[in-house]
Formats: structure tokens, C-alpha cells, sequence
């Protein structure tokens, strides 16, 4: 027996795709054969599995449970809950592995799987070598069990060890993703008042698209948030691994920001710590970081990458600005949207209180969205060489560590290569409209001599 996934896919950090077009059942069984004859030559013999609301996502677990067991591994199944609830599981329930079923913030009709073995991201190489053995039909085999584990609310009693934060009146939306029974189970256990939106899972997302990096997604948070008078708001993606907020006022505290907050009880707790942030994170967040003694980290972005930088810097705290953010400090070093809340109220505490003036003390810059344009796959990365050959030549300040971040007096940009579409990322922030608009003269520059125009495609 053997199986071929559509190579679309096989992503970079997780196997993702539509249901019933780029995904099936079969692609949930073929993975469980080839995930789980990973553990077992690994020498594990238990995997924990999770899953998120989607209609599509019972369907995908038996199937995939049923391509672990016939490779001889045992599954503890935790339900459904967000994506860090399975990696929390991972972590605690002595297995070898993880899979949580999810298609995180897209669109009702994908579904997929992010994977974790022996403590690791399960990510790149690995999840093309998991295809390359299905194709091969290279999977052991033999016979496991599977139980259930109720594992939600010893989830929520991590989340709150240790809790030291006031009493907040907070909004909260789950965007009927799967981290919605969580919030009102923490909810109700947090000092303070706390009024919820779409915590009820619902696959067809009826509301807004979970995804809080945008910020028309937003819209319905702020509102609570102005009708109620609330401190602030927090929303969460359709996965509960990435995080979104809102001060008093109605402004968003982007991802960048938050880290900026939360970095300061932790250096306070270790002076001098590495925190990490991705190549689209703001300059004011870098120089905050060293202006509190720690050491500012700049690196690729993507989950997996992140994670694998933490560990080898011994960084308790990491972030990206899409949302996900890392803490190694007292937890785990996953990406976790719910304990990044819990941890932006202690730090809000901390700190004195009020998110809306943490909020008011940053500088004022003015940057753009992400603007993604469209490039055939195979001029991809030559196009960012290119532009980092020309700056090289021009004598720039060139950051190359995840295509070319240039700095100029203005501000900076950044050209880049994303790793899972076929795009080109660019991104700009200045210190006034005028500096903004002379950074974007360079990144259209740069594009017109390599054949390409920036396209309208802005935002996230």
C-alpha cells in the first residue's frame, strides 16, 4: 500500500489543503501511517491527537487515528480545544508525539495538521520526508489502542498557575474558533469582568474570519470594548495559537507591541535574556528590548523556525508579528494565544495597570500593512538576491536574515520570500508619511529592475 499527497499540500510548517480537493481522508490515513512509523522507529509507542471545530475534523481524526494504530502506536485523543491545548498535551501526558487537526485561520472548507514528535516542531524536511515515505509505502506496521482524555481543564489550571494579575474588565473573541470553550472556562476562573463574543465553535465562522492580524476582524472587539467601557480586548485566531488586542480606546496592540510589553517582567526576572522576534517586527520593539538590558534577537519568521531559534539561544521569550508568541519563561516555549493573554494581564499589572497607556507610550510610527504581491514560484527567491545583490553594490545596510531588511534614515523595509505561497512580502515603517513613502519609492525601485510591479494586494 501506498498513498500520494497533493504536493500543495505539504507546507512548510503543516500539511494544509481543501477538503475534498487538495485533502481527504485518505491524506489523514496516509499521515497517521507515516507519522506514526516516525515514532516507532524513534522508539515511541503513543501519540496525543487533537482537533479543532471544523465540520471536516471528526471525519480527519478517525481516519488519521486509525493510520496510527495499523502502524502499531497507541493515540490518547484530548477533543476538541485550540491547537496549544494539544501541544499542552504533548508536553504533559508522557506520549511521543502530537497532531492536532486544524486548518487554523483559513476558510471553513480547509482542514489540516500541525505535528510535533519527541518535544520538537515537526516541520520543512520532516513533513516532505513524511509525503516521500507514503509515496514509498514505507510505514510499519501493527495494532494500537485509543482512549479518550478529558485534558481541558487541567489546561486551564496551567494557564492560571501562578496567576498574580488585577482585576481587569476585559472583552474576549473566540471568532467561533476552537479556543472558545477555553475562554469561557477562564474566564470565569479570572478576577475582574469579562464579556465574550463567539465563544460557541462554529465551523462556518458566521461572524468574522478568526483571524485577529487584520484588522477589520477587530471590529466587532472594539465595539465592546467602546459600548462597555472595557480596559481592553483580546481576540484569538481559529486555532487559539496566535493573539490579537485592543486597548481602552480602540486601538490595536499589534503583535510587535505586545512582545514589548510582555518582554518587560521577563527581563526583569532574567536581566540580560535573548528575545526573539521575526524580520517584520518594528524597530521600536528591538530598541525597547535593549534599552530594558535584554538582548534582541532578530530572526526568521515562521512558527517552527522561531521555536527552534528559542532553544538554541535559551530565549524565555519570542514572538512574531502575526500573532504568535513563544514563552519558554515558566511554560513551554510553544505558541500559546490563551497564556499570552493570561501573561498580558500580569504584565498590564505589573506595569502599571493600563494597557491603553503602555499603548500611548510607544512611538509614534507610521508603517504599513503586509503587502504581498504575486510571483511565479521560480523567480521567488532569485528576485530577493537580486535586490540583495544591488544593495550590496549601493553600499546599503542590508539585514539578510530572512531575505533583505534595509535601513535607511527614514526607517526601514523589508523584501522577502514567503515560504508558503508563491508571494513576495514586503513591509515598511518610518517615522512620518513622507519618510514612508520615500522607503516604498526603493521597494517599487528594487521590484521595476527586477520586471516586477508592487502590486494592489496590500494587507495581511
Amino acid at each position: 500500500m501506498s498513498h500520494v499527497f497533493d504536493p500543495t499540500s505539504l507546507r512548510e510548517y503543516d500539511i494544509r489543503g481543501v477538503v475534498g480537493k487538495t485533502l481527504s481522508e485518505a491524506d489523514a490515513y496516509a499521515l497517521g501511517r507515516s507519522f506514526g512509523t516516525l515514532v516507532r522507529r524513534a522508539g515511541g509507542v503513543k501519540v496525543a491527537v487533537g482537533r479543532d471545530g471544523r465540520e471536516s475534523s471528526p471525519m480527519m481524526e478517525a481516519a488519521l487515528v486509525r493510520g496510527l494504530n495499523e502502524s502499531g502506536v497507541s493515540v490518547v485523543r484530548v477533543g476538541l480545544g485550540p491547537t496549544p491545548m494539544l501541544y499542552y498535551a504533548a508536553a504533559e501526558l508522557g506520549v511521543d508525539g502530537g497532531i492536532m487537526i486544524t486548518g487554523s485561520h483559513n476558510p471553513a472548507d480547509y482542514n489540516g495538521f500541525k505535528m510535533v514528535l519527541g518535544g520538537d516542531a515537526f516541520f520543512g524536511a520532516r513533513i516532505q520526508e513524511a509525503g516521500r515515505m507514503a509515496a514509498a509505502g514505507d510505514w510499519e506496521s501493527g495494532t494500537g489502542g485509543a482512549e479518550d482524555v478529558e485534558i481541558m481543564d487541567r489546561y486551564v489550571d496551567r494557564l492560571l498557575k501562578g496567576f498574580d494579575g488585577a482585576a481587569f474588565r476585559i472583552g474576549w473573541d473566540a471568532g467561533n474558533g476552537a479556543a472558545g470553550p477555553v475562554v469561557d472556562k477562564l474566564v470565569a476562573r479570572l478576577p475582574g469582568e469579562h464579556h465574550t463574543l463567539y465563544t460557541d465553535v462554529d465551523s462556518r465562522f458566521p461572524n468574522h474570519h478568526p483571524d485577529p492580524t487584520e484588522e477589520k476582524n477587530l471590529a466587532d472587539l472594539k465595539a465592546l470594548v467602546g459600548e462597555k467601557r472595557l480596559d481592553f480586548g483580546l481576540a484569538f485566531d481559529g486555532d487559539g495559537d496566535r493573539i490579537g488586542a485592543v486597548d481602552g480606546t480602540g486601538r490595536v496592540v499589534w503583535g510587535d507591541q505586545l512582545l514589548s510589553i510582555l518582554a518587560e517582567p521577563v527581563l526583569k526576572a532574567e536581566p540580560g535574556a535573548t528575545i526573539i522576534a521575526d524580520v517584520k517586527a518594528s524597530q521600536a520593539l528591538f530598541d525597547r528590548v535593549a534599552e530594558l538590558g535584554g538582548e534582541p534577537c532578530m530572526w526568521k519568521t515562521g512558527h517552527s523556525l522561531i521555536k527552534s531559534k528559542m532553544k538554541e539561544t535559551g530565549a524565555p521569550l519570542a514572538g512574531e508579528m502575526s500573532g504568535h508568541i513563544f514563552f519558554a519563561q515558566d511554560y513551554y516555549g510553544f505558541d500559546d494565544a490563551l497564556y499570552a493573554a493570561v501573561r498580558l494581564i500580569r504584565a498590564v499589572t505589573q506595569l502599571g495597570g493600563s494597557l491603553t497607556a503602555l499603548r500611548s507610550a510607544m512611538p509614534d510610527l507610521v508603517n504599513t500593512p503586509e503587502m504581498r504581491f504575486q510571483v511565479d514560484e521560480s523567480r521567488k527567491f532569485a528576485v530577493v538576491d537580486e535586490v540583495l545583490d544591488r544593495l550590496a553594490a549601493s553600499g546599503a545596510t542590508v539585514d539578510r536574515t530572512d531575505g533583505a531588511r534595509v535601513n535607511t534614515p527614514d526607517g526601514w523595509w523589508l523584501l522577502r520570500a514567503s515560504n508558503t505561497q508563491d508571494v513576495l512580502v514586503a513591509r515598511a515603517e518610518a517615522k512620518d508619511q513622507a519618510a514612508l513613502d520615500r522607503l516604498l519609492g526603493q521597494i517599487d525601485g528594487q521590484l521595476a529592475l527586477s520586471g516586477l510591479a508592487r502590486g494592489p494586494q496590500a494587507g495581511h
